[in-house]
């Protein structure tokens, strides 16, 4: 069931798989919900959760104002999904985050550690967008450079964001099907065809623009929930090195490496993936 929310003073969009009295997987898009596979939903549902995942905001149907000049941030965003999960009920949620969203679950589950009673990290780092550590691998500046260097499709013609972000998927090393698919899929949910509004939710680029500071890889030592890292071992925008770190400094923390995935969660982990989410919590 799609609807939308108002917490922390905005409207999040929002999905729900499975029973509404059942133990809350709470799943951060990275940017929109459609991040997370249907499958995947649909196995944590039946493995008894109520997996709920939502848009962050300036995608899909949560709050859209200037993709631009975002007037909030991450931080905001972090207490955004500690109030979803106050709303939703059911006691602490197990929070997942993909991509940019599991920098969300990260920095959530450290200033809100009561809201949270699991966590999740998928294809994510944990420094902000930019230049990583020194320690951490950066993009790879071939794949980047490639993918930079293509036009960008007129926004207004769902066909052309469709081939575009399939052809992106290509080389990224994902499945083009499965992108063009979720591309048309976020285009249709967009609210309007401005370019900068397609564009932040098909790319995420507002989330560069996000004031990310103060830093927060230093205190991931204090994160006391049970936490899952699940890291594609073919990622070249954030390389398996950023997984690795992660799962290093995240006391007790499971790594798991797909090691046919690049950044999304191929059709063929989900039930692996799923699986270890149901162990965790």
């Amino acid at each position: 069931m799609t609807t939308t929310l108002d917490v922390n003073g905005i409207t999040l969009g929002i999905e729900s798989f499975g029973a509404d009295d059942a133990p809350l997987v709470l799943l951060a898009g990275g940017t929109t919900m459609l991040s997370w596979p249907d499958a995947l939903c649909e196995r944590l549902a039946a493995g008894g959760r109520r997996a709920v995942r939502y848009d962050l905001r300036d995608s899909g149907k949560s709050t859209t104002t200037d993709p631009q000049a975002p007037a909030y941030t991450l931080r905001d965003l972090a207490a955004d999904a500690a109030a979803l999960a106050g709303a939703l009920g059911g006691g602490p949620a197990h929070l997942a985050g993909t991509g940019v969203g599991g920098m969300v679950a990260q920095v959530a589950v450290l200033d809100h550690p009561g809201a949270f009673s699991a966590l999740t990290l998928a294809g994510t780092r944990a420094v902000a967008p930019g230049p990583p550590d020194d320690d951490l691998p950066g993009h790879d500046q071939a794949t980047m450079g490639r993918l930079f260097a293509r036009p960008m499709p007129d926004w207004a013609d769902r066909e052309a964001v469709a081939e575009f972000a399939a052809e992106g998927a290509k080389g990224l090393g994902d499945d083009p099907v499965a992108a063009y698919e979720r591309a048309a899929r976020v285009w249709d949910r967009t609210p309007g065809t401005e370019p900068e509004v397609q564009m932040a939710n098909q790319l995420g680029m507002v989330f560069s623009r996000l004031d990310c500071t103060p830093r927060w890889r230093e205190w991931l030592p204090a994160i006391e929930v049970p936490t899952l890292v699940v890291h594609g071992r073919r990622n070249r925008f954030f390389p398996v090195g950023n997984g690795e770190a992660i799962a290093r400094e995240i006391p007790g923390a499971r790594l798991l490496i797909l090691e046919e995935a690049a950044t999304a969660i191929p059709e063929v982990a989900v039930g692996e993936v799923a699986e270890a989410m149901l162990t965790l919590g």
